[in-house]
């Protein structure tokens, strides 16, 4: 893809960094530090928060959100840290009464792990994808809160952004809901996490994977504060995810808004004087 030159300084919260070089390898589907380094720059990205991929369900995050920082260093990231926890995200009878007696394994995120990512300077938020990875029990919660950094949380089939209400934005802290909470490309989903936007001073959405120009326009017009730019890489490239939203039919100074100014408020790393 060509180098794209559109005048705008992009900050982007929503980027992934498999730390596996061998997985890198051996199945190409995702993309080491230095070729995410090049995409991102070659789309005009100047800084990209970044958190592990996926993990299998029995295994923790703690090696891998560590992998991340370190690989963030002398690089335009900012890690975010992925967490994990015992509670079922599904909304059923079933999954209500096994929470009751879910015992918190060694492989989930434990509070003190929240204290010192929070803590150490290495890391500026955290993800949840409560589908795949679990929801944290209340202690992991409550220090989530205390700690006070963003949480991009995804709304997957099972845990819709009406879940996310019932529980995550009740503890105060700042959310943002991937994809317009509709990640992928889940539009009644993405209607609910817009009009959630009226009730919730804390929570924000990410751009990733909307693929609708009527929802990011309208979100942008009467919600300027809150929409952040969000890429998807490496599984979106971030060329493509730059230009969906230079081809809106938004004015400059919402394009500012989104690209950088509404992050950088969010997230003080994002910040131009952070740049390297």
């Amino acid at each position: 893809m060509l180098e794209l030159e559109h005048g705008f300084r992009v900050v982007d919260i929503h980027g992934h960094l498999d730390h596996d070089e061998v997985a890198v390898s051996t199945h190409g589907r995702n993309v080491g530090p230095d070729r995410l380094e090049r995409e991102c720059h070659q789309a005009g990205v100047v800084r990209t928060a970044v958190s592990p991929t996926q993990r299998p369900r029995d295994i923790g995050y703690v090696r891998a959100n560590n992998a991340v920082a370190r690989l963030s260093v002398d690089r335009p990231f900012l890690a975010f840290a992925r967490l994990n926890g015992p509670l079922a995200a599904a909304e059923s009878p079933i999954s209500t009464f096994r929470n009751i007696y879910a015992p918190r394994e060694t492989h989930h995120t434990r509070p003190g792990d929240i204290e010192q990512y929070a803590y150490d300077d290495r890391f500026h938020g955290f993800v949840l994808d409560p589908i795949h990875d679990g929801l944290p029990k209340e202690p992991v919660r409550e220090e989530l809160a205390a700690v006070d950094l963003p949480v991009i949380v995804y709304c997957r089939e099972g845990f819709p952004p009406s879940a996310a209400a019932d529980t995550l934005l009740t503890d105060g802290y700042p959310v943002v809901l991937a994809g317009f909470g509709g990640y992928p490309m889940a539009e009644s989903r993405m209607e609910t996490a817009l009009a959630l936007l009226d009730e919730y001073d804390h929570l924000y959405l990410d751009t990733c994977a909307v693929r609708s120009r009527e929802l990011l326009e309208r979100g942008l017009q009467e919600h300027p504060d809150r929409i952040i730019f969000g890429s998807g890489t490496p599984e979106i490239h971030p060329n493509v995810a730059v230009m969906e939203i230079l081809t809106l039919d938004l004015p400059e100074d919402a394009m500012r808004r989104v690209f950088n100014r509404n992050p950088s408020r969010l997230v003080p790393g994002f910040a131009a004087g952070a740049d390297s």
